[in-house]
């Protein structure tokens, strides 16, 4: 898209009077486009968050998984994000759990666009690579408000399974992997998962990076969509303590933060959702750690070696294999 039919598109769906100034804030992962900030004139709002999406004709994945089936699930990614911001199109938030705006989506083919309020101008201008206890029970707090909107809602617009490593769309790091008992465990693990009872949307990439903090580190939102789709809301939340905590302090957090998700869950879901809370709880907490396990099984066969393939990860995986095979 040439900056000229970005900054036409931009000014009609804002009604600003003029583009001032456009910056870019990142590229997207592979480069597949880019996410920029465009300072604005005469809008109701002094600035907005464009997110383009223009994909490569040969990808350069950092880690060498550069397939056709990893184009397509990228492709679809930008596709079910749309979905997301066109549903949510002028609301800043699902339930309880604050998200972007979205002042428009638009697509042609493969290249997707979208037109998203800018946090940091919305008072969410802060973003940590480590955090105190206020901060990631903030998090844990928007996932339990997340989770509890979404309990049993419809995923078909989305990923019918979220999270980016979901078994069934990473063939190509399960065949690599060379654990052979995490490797025949593998289905089970996602079966474990996709039978529970309970439901809802899962973010799917709900990693510390995606969020968005106020100053004072007491409200947060989330950002990045791309991955959102059905599921047990463990999987958020075992992969967001990952992002957050090294090994022994994961380990020594399990307990505190499950206790502390399921007192905000408690608190988010509405009386007349006919839901017991005591029976979400009873059934997703042991699942904590089969969530765990499921992502170890996808780290395993995509990075051999990486930080995140701790001792305490490996100890959560087998004593889940081991109870799974009874």
């Amino acid at each position: 898209m040439k900056t000229s039919e970005l900054t036409d598109l931009v000014l009609r769906l804002t009604n600003a009077k003029e583009v001032l100034e456009i910056s870019e804030i990142q590229s997207l992962w592979s480069g597949y486009g880019s996410i920029m900030r465009l300072r604005l004139l005469g809008a109701e709002v002094p600035s907005v968050i464009v997110k383009l999406v223009n994909p490569p004709n040969s990808a350069d994945h950092p880690r060498g998984w550069n397939t056709g089936l990893s184009h397509q699930r990228k492709l679809k990614s930008y596709q079910v994000e749309s979905s997301w911001y066109g549903q949510r199109a002028m609301t800043d938030s699902w339930g309880d759990a604050r998200i972007p705006q979205c002042y428009g989506v638009h697509q042609d083919g493969d290249q997707v666009l979208l037109v998203l309020e800018d946090l940091d101008a919305a008072g969410f201008s802060e973003r940590h690579s480590f955090v105190n206890d206020l901060q990631w029970k903030s998090c844990v707090r928007w996932l339990a408000q997340f989770h509890a909107a979404g309990m049993g809602a419809n995923s078909k617009s989305f990923w019918e399974n979220g999270t980016y490593w979901h078994l069934e769309t990473r063939p190509d790091e399960l065949e690599r992997l060379d654990d052979l008992e995490l490797k025949n465990a593998a289905q089970a693990i996602d079966q474990k998962l996709k039978s529970s009872k309970f439901q809802t949307l899962v973010h799917g990439d709900a990693k510390l990076a995606n969020f968005c903090f106020q100053p004072k580190g007491d409200k947060v939102a989330a950002v990045d969509f791309q991955y959102i789709g059905g599921g047990c809301g463990m999987k958020d939340l075992a992969y967001f303590v990952g992002s957050c905590f090294r090994d022994e302090e994961a380990e020594v957090r399990e307990e505190e933060a499950l206790d502390v998700y399921f007192k905000f869950f408690a608190e988010a879901l509405t009386g007349g959702s006919g839901i017991s809370t005591k029976e979400v709880e009873e059934e997703w907490r042991p699942l904590y750690r089969v969530a765990w396990a499921d992502f170890h099984r996808f780290m395993k066969g995509w990075s051999p070696g990486h930080w995140k393939l701790s001792d305490y990860s490996e100890r959560v995986t087998r004593s889940v294999i081991k109870d799974l095979n009874g």
